[in-house]
């Protein structure tokens, strides 16, 4: 046992002894947006009314890409907090989420480097709450899922009055996912006190909740390292499962910074 223990130690001292750098370097892009905007939400779980009002988003964007290499690795979390009322205005949902998304693109650039088309698929996993501030019995619905979505993503490259500008558009559709819902006419207190399971894991497709996000923005490069970027996020999650139909329409004005940074890359 001390044996193997000490052939471990021996491996990976010498691994990272007779690591070397390579002539090849990584480039890593990192976006951070803060975003506000109008929020639409049913959940007849709650209330067979619609619900409006401001919300307000955060987005974190991670990409990795080595110079000499056709793949790239992104990496997404938004947050979103909403507050909404009927049309009556007498009646408050509370809705927010958080959502992580990561995903592989392969990338063309054509018409000598000034567009880069990715093309590629994401994981999606989410989570969150609506809360209805007047219901008495079931005043909250729990979100919970997780999807395939295939993914593009378009960037033009472009020179006006002497500056640099990056035109940027991305799109991702569901596919195939599962997520955790109540069914018609059951209470959270059968599922989880009661231990009454309901169908409440529920596979889902592009026709039960044919979700989309859009992306749509312009770049100015305003330094060497960082770059200030102005745009839209739309999120559109829709679904409609054990007889409840759902939706959550988000719609942001964004604006935030983009900053590139080269790594050198190792290998044994």
């Amino acid at each position: 046992m001390r044996f193997s223990r000490l052939l471990f130690i021996l491996l990976i001292i010498c691994s990272t002894a007779t690591a070397q750098p390579t002539d090849s370097t990584q480039v890593r892009t990192s976006v951070n947006m803060i975003g506000v905007g109008n929020t639409n939400i049913l959940d007849t779980y709650l209330s067979q009314e619609k619900f409006s009002g401001i919300g307000l988003s955060y987005l974190h964007l991670s990409e990795w890409q080595g110079r000499n290499y056709r793949w790239s690795t992104i990496m997404q979390q938004e947050v979103n907090f909403a507050s909404t009322q009927d049309r009556s205005e007498k009646a408050t949902e509370l809705q927010g989420d958080y959502s992580f998304f990561w995903g592989k693109y392969y990338n063309w650039n054509i018409l000598d480097h000034r567009l880069k088309i990715q093309a590629g698929g994401l994981v999606n996993a989410n989570i969150g709450f609506i809360y209805n501030t007047v219901n008495s019995n079931n005043p909250a619905q729990a979100r919970l899922s997780a999807q395939l979505m295939p993914s593009g993503i378009a960037t033009y490259n472009f020179t006006l009055w002497k500056k640099h500008f990056a035109l940027r558009y991305e799109l991702d559709l569901p596919l195939v996912g599962i997520m955790f819902s109540p069914n018609y006419g059951q209470s959270y207190y059968e599922i989880f006190s009661q231990g009454n399971y309901d169908h409440n894991v529920v596979p889902t497709t592009f026709i039960s909740a044919p979700n989309l996000r859009q992306q749509l923005s312009i770049d100015w490069n305003a330094g060497r390292t960082w770059t200030l970027r102005v745009g839209y996020l739309g999120h559109y999650q829709q679904a409609q499962v054990n007889n409840l139909k759902s939706h959550i329409y988000a719609h942001r004005v964004m604006i935030g910074v983009v900053k590139r940074f080269q790594t050198l890359r190792y290998r044994p």
